[in-house]
């Protein structure tokens, strides 16, 4: 009999909404949960020890409530400060991380200059300069840390005008040119990112491969569960829960498009 139990797929607002689209496309009869904890959101703003606490909190509630098969961590400012102890305290529950794809980027770079464009709470994080020591080290590595890009990718996702100075002006760290050579990949290690690509492909000065981590992390998740991937329909629905209860009609015609139904109470 298929275990019907949902996947968690958790981010801080909507980015996360990228690795489900992927994780729907891969898992056709998994059953789907949308955690938002976007009462903290923006979260990489948050003092680091508050943001470790909020999250141990949070996720002890949501494996209680939900029991879920295997919980996917949609954020990297959120992994990359809270996977390792999340998995210490739950080691029922199987979690799949998102971190800076730094490793695929080190691989598939020409000219050996990569940007990592990020919230400023994954820039500052130890785990981000281990990848770059351990993956990419004979590579020119820019952290470019943007303050307000996530908000912006979701004002741009719910519809509202974004100006393209406002994300040029978030992104033009990204791009070096140095000794006739240039930056030709950005990895974008913010799920909400992915939502502005094309507009980063019409501001950027010049041609580069922008790197998004959804379908990697999607398959991630179809090898961490292995044979308990659902096999049939569950006939549940696929729902979406936000810390702040919002009663937003716009916010539910948006999920909807995602296949999810806003739960609020």
């Amino acid at each position: 009999m298929s275990d019907v139990r949902p996947v968690l797929i958790f981010d801080s607002g909507l980015g996360g909404l990228t690795v489900l689209r992927e994780a729907r496309y891969l898992l056709p009869y998994e059953r789907l949960h949308y955690v938002a904890d976007d009462a903290a959101f923006p979260i990489g703003r948050w003092p680091e020890q508050d943001l470790h606490d909020r999250l141990m909190k949070l996720f002890d509630g949501l494996i209680r409530e939900h029991d879920p098969k295997a919980i996917v961590i949609a954020c990297n400012t959120a992994f990359t400060l809270a996977g390792e102890a999340l998995r210490d305290a739950h080691p029922e529950v199987p979690f799949v991380g998102t971190v800076p794809a730094i490793k695929p980027a080190a691989e598939r770079t020409s000219s050996g200059l990569i940007s990592v464009l990020a919230t400023p709470g994954t820039v500052r994080r130890a785990y981000t300069r281990s990848l770059i020591e351990s993956f990419a080290s004979k590579c020119h590595v820019r952290l470019v840390g943007s303050d307000n890009l996530a908000e912006l990718a979701e004002m741009h996702l719910r519809g509202e005008e974004v100006f393209d100075a406002a994300i040029s002006a978030e992104i033009s760290g990204c791009f070096l040119d140095q000794d006739g050579k240039r930056t030709d990949i950005v990895v974008l290690a913010c799920t909400h990112y992915p939502f502005l690509t094309n507009r980063f492909r019409k501001i950027a000065p010049w041609p580069v491969d922008w790197l998004d981590p959804a379908e990697a992390i999607a398959r991630q998740l179809v090898r961490v569960l292995g044979q308990a991937a659902a096999s049939e329909p569950s006939h549940e629905p696929d729902e979406a829960f936000f810390t702040s209860s919002p009663q937003n009609p716009s916010l539910k015609r948006l999920l909807a498009g995602f296949g999810l139904t806003l739960i609020t109470r």
